[in-house]
């Protein structure tokens, strides 16, 4: 019985340890604009799309081709991240307007 329970035992700390990795693979930051909007952008290490909370519903966004920095893009919202940390934000109709991490 002994040597079940240290199978055991070793077997969920294994998964403890795995499940730890996973939670560590992933950053939120909080967004504030200039023009008040509020938003949460979600990134994956395994998962190359931004996953945003903006104006109560989730939206995903495509990563795309840049020259500098980052952008994501996808249901009328544009997600720029500049090499230098500087963030804009188009949203629908809405003009272009600067955030920063709060």
């Amino acid at each position: 019985m002994d040597g079940h329970k240290a199978i055991l035992l070793g077997i969920a700390m294994l998964a403890g340890m795995t499940g730890a990795r996973q939670a560590d693979a992933q950053t939120f930051r909080n967004y504030h604009c200039a023009d008040g909007t509020q938003f949460i952008v979600g990134f994956y290490d395994y998962d190359n799309r931004a996953f945003l909370q903006i104006d109560g519903g989730p939206v995903t966004l495509a990563k795309r081709l840049t020259v500098s920095g980052t952008r994501y893009s996808g249901a009328g919202i544009t997600l720029v991240i500049g090499k230098s940390g500087a963030t804009t934000v188009k949203h629908l109709k809405r003009p272009v307007t600067a955030c920063s991490v709060i």
